[in-house]
């Protein structure tokens, strides 16, 4: 696994040893304990040990999206960071004598920009702007694994809500100071899922026999402003603020159109047809269970 110690990856980790399975963290300094191996994706290099007799490999890493404001140059670490390390671990993964089944390899609904008040599901074209180019690119360069015979399949991933950051997490302190607000007008559309369902989605993921894009939402997508009101009722403090669309622009640049401020109704379609059941199926359920 790649992004072991980001917010999704040391959740999964975490899961999948509860149940007994060994999970081997690929990290790109030296490794440091026993269930560590060194990939470098800048040198296209993976430790080839590391993927011999393999079950899956999950890829998760790359640079947070919204840690920084978007300047060029960051975004193109935001860029050389998912293409680089994907097509490293495709290329090891086919090059690998006792080839890994399995590519799990993360993905985003930027893939469809901005989709206003229409629903988008896996059949949906792709969008415009940098991310959809990126997640377009993105997945498109874990070919030489898909060539090789390896089933490669594409989380899409929502906004994730969890305690321990994102969306939730970042946002706390000033939520429970009765200072949240919407983001702009708050119309716009959120696609969310809570994190034990991402979890529990990237390991059906795995263990199920689906392979290309699948989104990894809730079922019930909700305006910022349906969100907003809902992480005030659960903390039990007001949340009538507004951030203006000003505002955010001044301070995150171009992530603030492709991001917090971005209409996105994506429904998981693919994930519930093939049998997926969702925990928290609602936005109240959600903030309940990772507050």
């Amino acid at each position: 696994m790649t992004g072991s110690s980001g917010l999704i990856g040391t959740a999964l980790v975490r899961a999948l040893r509860e149940d007994g399975h060994e999970v081997v963290r690929l990290v790109r300094r030296e490794p440091s304990a026993p269930d560590e191996a060194r990939w470098s994706p800048a040198d296209g290099c993976v430790e080839a040990a590391a993927l011999e007799g393999i079950d899956a490999v999950v890829h998760l890493a790359g640079a947070g999206v919204g840690d920084r404001p978007w300047t060029k140059a960051y975004k193109r670490r935001i860029r050389d960071s998912r293409l680089d390390g994907t097509r490293t671990l495709a290329e090891a993964i086919a090059a690998a004598d006792r080839r890994p089944p399995v590519l799990v390899c993360g993905s985003a609904i930027g893939f469809y920009g901005d989709t206003g008040d229409r629903e988008a599901d896996e059949k949906s074209p792709v969008g415009a702007g940098f991310l959809a180019a990126l997640v377009r690119d993105w997945e498109a360069a874990a070919a030489p694994a898909r060539e090789a015979g390896a089933r490669v399949v594409h989380p899409r991933t929502g906004v994730v809500l969890a305690r321990g950051g994102g969306m939730v997490g970042g946002t706390l302190p000033l939520f429970r100071a009765g200072l949240g607000g919407r983001l702009g007008d708050g119309t716009q559309w959120t696609s969310w899922i809570s994190l034990p369902d991402e979890v529990a989605a990237l390991r059906f993921l795995i263990e199920n026999e689906l392979s290309g894009p699948v989104n990894l939402t809730a079922p019930n997508p909700v305006t910022n402003g349906e969100y907003t009101a809902a992480l005030g009722r659960a903390l039990h403090r007001p949340a009538r603020l507004a951030v203006p669309k000003a505002v955010l622009r001044a301070a995150l640049r171009g992530f603030a159109d492709e991001g917090p401020l971005v209409s996105q109704r994506v429904l998981p379609r693919r994930l519930e047809q093939a049998g997926f059941r969702f925990r928290h199926p609602d936005v109240d359920s959600a903030l309940a269970a990772v507050l």
